[in-house]
């Protein structure tokens, strides 16, 4: 309802009258302007937020005498405006496994999109419950060494057995005596004499002894039952040759017989079937401004080899950052005053590198798929308590 009778640059609406501040064309300007800047500002300030609170979501940051960001806090309604509901879809789509070397005995990949304890997980799995074949009992008929029984048992425990646990069951607890399903049956007899063509004068045990270093080479495969036919001569045997088990002199012997079963590493570290198995956060390192000159070959000496490239930009140095993964972070930046307000170090939370060695008894991607497995029985068995829960 339009007032009448009230004065220019005022107006009445119901019993109350509102003046206009001014009426001055430039005075309204000015007041824009002080509102334009402050609507900017408020958006410099949410932009710093975002950027604070992303950093806060996705990276680890090493500080000089502290490392922050190092809880996951990306739950569901701890951010505003982030919806971190776990979503099958939006997982499938980020997570991916990139396998960056393998060879017959290691294996480095990266695990991307995953949470800590996921890939903790996974580490103690690839540690402690993948099963092996090893050493559980020895039947010493004769052992004049200098190696006690139970030290050398405890050493051919350790020997890895190179056997594929797949096609093995597990022993049943109490059992004795074991069969071609549950068994490996090895046979040790060595013993040491005088070399007749040893020269007089030697001194040299090599020369003068034989068989007086017992190797694994001189474990033999007994097969029991019908394993001759189902594994082929010289399948089963120790994974490495020339590991050394006790020295002998002459006329000291040993005779031993050996069964080895189906183990997991929880058990006994004898069954683990990794030599290591770890991983690390992605490394990520940021110039916060360029390093030019003899500051760019000081800041490229505080990292590892590789990590840091010093190009030469229009008859300048510069660093750059050429490979940020091969850092192993040993914080040298801080110690130079000039150089650690230059560098963010940091590593991305959800980025994990893989290191797997395995003891030859199976390859790695065999252990890595085999570890899989577990986890998968892991979580079934998990829904299935879940489900027996919910219909009591």
């Amino acid at each position: 309802m339009l007032c009448k009778a009230t004065p220019p640059g005022s107006c009445r609406r119901g019993n109350k009258q509102v003046h206009s501040v001014s009426r001055d064309p430039d005075a309204c300007r000015h007041g824009d302007d002080a509102r334009l800047v402050r609507v900017r500002q408020s958006r410099g300030c949410k932009m710093a937020a975002s950027g604070a609170v992303e950093e806060m979501r996705t990276r680890v940051v090493l500080g000089e005498f502290g490392v922050r960001n190092v809880h996951t806090t990306d739950f569901p309604g701890n951010y505003c405006g982030y919806d971190d509901a776990w979503d099958q879809s939006r997982f499938e789509k980020e997570f991916r496994v990139d396998v960056v070397h393998m060879d017959e005995s290691s294996l480095e990949f990266d695990m991307v999109g995953i949470d800590a304890a996921i890939a903790n997980a996974f580490r103690r799995i690839l540690l402690a419950e993948v099963p092996t074949m090893a050493v559980e009992k020895v039947f010493v008929y004769n052992n004049t060494s200098i190696v006690q029984d139970e030290i050398l048992a405890h050493r051919l425990g350790l020997i890895p057995i190179r056997a594929d646990p797949r096609l093995f069951e597990y022993r049943n607890q109490g059992d004795e005596e074991g069969t071609e399903i549950d068994t490996l049956q090895f046979q040790l007899k060595v013993k040491c004499t005088r070399n007749p063509q040893a020269a007089k004068d030697s001194s040299d045990p090599n020369e003068l002894y034989l068989n007086h270093k017992v190797y694994t080479k001189h474990m033999t495969w007994i097969p029991l039952g019908n394993q001759a036919d189902v594994f082929p001569e010289g399948t089963i045997r120790p994974v490495h040759d020339d590991i050394l088990i006790a020295q002998l002199r002459p006329g000291q012997e040993l005779d031993l017989l050996m069964h080895c079963v189906k183990g997991i590493g929880k058990d006994h570290a004898k069954f683990s079937p990794v030599a290591t198995a770890s991983y690390r956060l992605l490394p990520d390192i940021t110039l916060l401004q360029p390093v030019e000159g003899e500051a760019a070959e000081e800041l490229s000496r505080c990292f590892s080899p590789g990590v840091i490239q010093v190009q030469d930009v229009q008859g300048k140095k510069v660093a750059t950052v050429a490979n940020p993964r091969l850092d192993t972070f040993s914080r040298e930046i801080f110690r130079h005053e000039n150089l650690k307000k230059l560098v963010r170090l940091a590593r991305v939370r959800d980025h994990y590198i893989f290191s797997v060695e395995s003891t030859g008894v199976l390859p790695p991607e065999v252990l890595v798929s085999e570890a899989i497995k577990v986890l998968m029985g892991k979580c079934r068995r998990f829904m299935d308590e879940l489900d027996s829960v919910q219909m009591d």
